[in-house]
């Protein structure tokens, strides 16, 4: 595998994926491919890229042997099979028709390896019970990796009127279709690091919402080698994937600076702040906290002109951000040293400890007084936060389980954090039932 300075892979930058498809009739493949050599040999030498041809038949294995067969002698590197899309074009009983069986996958795998020598990866779909029988399946039959995810079946939306967007033709009909997008992240990372975790070294190809350096970081990090990327590329252009890669560098650069060991990914540490200013030390200047809200923030706001008419460095309300700069005290790490860390964070509900509770705790100085953590835990919790009716401050209170609904609604980043419950924990889900425990 080439790599550059940084240890990422050079076909990481720029990977072609070409489509083929054929119409098949009973008789088998009834169309010619030539699309594959659209594409000069010597773009694909400039930009160091990897030529990926996607291929995809109904369960036939003559179709399979020779579609493959001619996608290897048009100069492809790998093969990838699309044993997921619903295309929605000519093909009938492709794609995802025979993805969703584990034995029609080994057949198929078994079929293209016995007709190529390159290397080819099974496409999967994440619409299955169980998506790691396929990718099983599918190094049985002799795969060299897979591509997880494809897109997520589902129905895109319905117009006030009942009918539905898109909508074919006079009688507006419609159908399910495919999914993609940063809303599939979340299936395509569980289908990744599960993936990952039943087969150890098995080659796994993310795809399924990267639309950034830290999306594509979380997926290495789930357990795949490489990353592909076609929703951002379609919402923006494809200059992105150089956007990403520079990003990547940058994350492992980050990763050698021990002092910026709080910060996640690119971004800092969120410092205390009132609405994006240094919060006032308010409490130190006149000795009680004062909320931003009402006649309270009038206050406020004459300490701080106050402090401000006084020299520097006189009791001021608010300390100068200082800007520092450091230096990698350790190696760079490469992108094999961070696929699959997650892993090991990775486990059932049953090795969770039910032990080490959490509760919430909210930065006075950080909030903003609007209620929303009050209003949530009132209506959709357990009524553990207590709002001030003069001062607006919200207080939590020992009915807090840690179900970080506070935490999801707050608009300000970082003024609620989930911290170690320090007294035991007692749980209360109302009235006792009225059976006795099977065991």
């Amino acid at each position: 595998m080439l790599c550059d300075r940084w240890n990422v892979p050079l076909f990481a930058r720029v990977t072609f994926s070409w489509h083929f498809s054929a119409t098949v009739s009973i008789g088998g493949i009834t169309s010619r491919v030539s699309c594959a050599t659209a594409l000069p040999a010597d773009r694909l030498w400039y930009f160091n890229a990897v030529l990926i041809a996607s291929i995809m038949c109904s369960y036939n294995r003559n179709d399979w042997m020779e579609l493959a067969s001619m996608a290897e002698a048009s100069g492809a590197d790998a093969l990838e099979l699309n044993l997921s899309c619903p295309h929605g074009m000519g093909e009938r009983g492709m794609g995802l028709a025979c993805g969703q069986d584990p034995e029609l996958v080994r057949n198929i795998c078994r079929w293209v390896r016995q007709a190529i020598r390159i290397p080819f990866f099974a496409k999967l779909t994440p619409n299955v019970t169980d998506i790691v029988s396929i990718a099983r399946a599918a190094k049985e039959g002799g795969a060299d990796g897979v591509t997880a995810t494809n897109t997520v079946s589902g129905l895109m939306g319905l117009r006030a009127d009942g009918t539905p967007w898109p909508a074919v033709g006079a009688g507006k009909r419609t159908t399910y279709g495919g999914v993609s997008g940063t809303a599939i992240r979340p299936i395509a990372l569980r289908a990744v690091t599960s993936i990952a975790r039943a087969l150890p070294g098995f080659p796994i190809l993310a795809t399924g919402g990267i639309d950034s350096a830290e999306s594509g970081l979380q997926f290495l990090h789930s357990g795949a080698s490489v990353l592909q990327v076609c929703s951002a590329v379609q919402n923006q252009d494809f200059t992105v994937i150089e956007d990403y890669c520079t990003g990547l560098r940058a994350l492992l650069y980050l990763r050698a600076i021990e002092e910026l060991g709080d910060w996640d990914g690119q971004s800092p540490a969120t410092p205390r702040h009132q609405k994006g200013k240094p919060v006032p030390r308010i409490a130190e200047l006149v000795g009680k906290k004062l909320p931003s809200f009402g006649p309270y923030l009038e206050q406020r706001k004459k300490i701080i002109a106050e402090s401000k008419l006084k020299p520097k460095g006189e009791d001021e309300a608010c300390q100068p951000l200082q800007r520092q700069r450091f230096a990698p005290t350790k190696p760079v790490p490469a992108i094999k040293d961070v696929i699959g860390r997650t892993l090991q964070y990775l486990g059932t509900f049953g090795d969770l400890s039910i032990e080490e509770q959490v509760v919430a705790l909210i930065d006075e100085d950080m909030c903003i007084n609007c209620g929303k953590c009050y209003m949530t835990c009132n209506d959709s919790g357990y009524q553990a936060i207590q709002f001030d009716p003069e001062t607006h401050l919200p207080s939590v209170g020992d009915a807090c389980t840690g179900c970080t609904l506070c935490l999801s609604v707050c608009p300000i980043v970082d003024c609620i954090r989930m911290v170690a419950r320090t007294t035991p924990y007692m749980p209360k889900r109302g009235l006792p039932l009225a059976v006795q425990p099977v065991c």
